[in-house]
């Protein structure tokens, strides 16, 4: 007969006080949890860190609340990926892409927000070693904290910090039971487990820390805490929202030529064409010179028809910076009833 498996439990870790700067943490837990043994996760809401570490806006007496929320976000945001009103979703500088850069308004008192903490994976780290030092146990810590999801309602806890585990566990080259080689699966398990935290947690019940058993987790031998889950710069498919790309444009001085810029300016053009049917234009383009070219108005030189290709033009260079052109464009006017009106150059920017 084969062995039952023993499975994963996740428990709450109650009693816990309410927490303010300087207070002692991981002597709290170790009061709260004495139980804790070798192999443990304690998943800690990044709140709790927070609030201990002195991650806090102060708002005054007085004061709007939202105003000095939106000036938080402000002062914590790196780039605005998308905006809605007063919703951002932004990148801070942890390089997590998060609404409102991650900044709580809830579970704390009228007169504060909350931030994330300054290094999440450090203050795990430190949390991790003061409480092998009080309770003498080897144990894994997660810091979490409450995210939306990319094309899904609701919300669910992420880490945003971890020590002692490694983030993801790496499936690519292994195979499958039907003899597929899986090419990209990596499990974020440090997520996995923040998420499962939370339903003994909750939102309202007030338990900021829950303690996960029977993982059976590996210990790193070189601990990255969450750094590896942030997915920037080549593997980022959504580096801008759409009102964005305008305002994070810089027109590029010194441009090296890049292969298939011709290619890249028909499809533009087809796409800014395909945006504004009510603006048509006739363009000819192409020039042999490699990194630039030439743009012309229809024979026929009209203010409408030079209104119309102003707003191609402008839609065609949003989109080749949305897929990562650097563009300067340089008006020639229509001298000797020339057709061109200007050149587009495009490439990489010089180093």
């Amino acid at each position: 007969m084969s062995e039952t498996p023993q499975g994963v439990s996740v428990h709450p870790v109650a009693g816990l006080p309410e927490f303010s700067p300087g207070d002692d943490l991981p002597a709290a837990i170790a009061d709260a949890a004495p139980w804790l043994a070798d192999g443990d996760v304690v998943v800690v809401t990044s709140k709790v860190v927070s609030k201990v570490e002195g991650r806090l806006v102060r708002v005054p007496a007085g004061a709007d609340r939202e105003a000095a929320r939106q000036q938080a976000i402000d002062d914590e945001t790196v780039r605005v990926v998308a905006r809605r009103g007063p919703l951002k979703i932004v990148e801070t500088r942890h390089g997590w892409v998060v609404a409102a850069a991650g900044i709580d308004a809830s579970n704390v008192r009228g007169d504060s927000l909350v931030l994330l903490p300054e290094d999440a994976d450090a203050s795990a780290r430190r949390l991790r070693t003061r409480l092998r030092e009080l309770l003498d146990v080897e144990v894994a810590v997660v810091v979490s904290d409450t995210f939306g999801r990319t094309w899904r309602e609701g919300l669910t806890d992420v880490a945003v910090g971890s020590a002692g585990i490694p983030a993801l566990i790496d499936h690519r080259g292994d195979v499958d039971v039907h003899g597929n080689r899986l090419e990209t699966t990596q499990v974020a398990v440090v997520d996995e487990l923040a998420s499962a935290a939370d339903l003994v947690k909750g939102k309202l019940a007030g338990v900021p820390v829950a303690v996960v058993r029977g993982l059976g987790f590996p210990t790193p031998h070189e601990d990255h805490g969450t750094r590896p889950l942030v997915r920037l710069g080549a593997g980022d498919l959504f580096a801008y929202g759409v009102r964005d790309l305008v305002p994070a444009r810089e027109p590029g001085r010194d441009l090296v030529p890049r292969a298939g810029e011709l290619a890249a300016v028909a499809e533009a053009f087809r796409i800014a064409s395909a945006a504004l049917p009510e603006f048509p234009v006739v363009l000819r383009y192409g020039d042999e010179e490699t990194g630039v070219v030439d743009v012309h108005l229809p024979d026929a030189v009209t203010t409408t028809a030079a209104l119309n290709l102003g707003a191609q033009l402008g839609a065609a260079i949003v989109q080749l910076h949305a897929e990562g052109w650097t563009t300067r464009w340089e008006p020639v006017g229509t001298p000797g009833g020339s057709s061109l009106v200007g050149r587009l150059w495009l490439g990489t920017p010089a180093p």
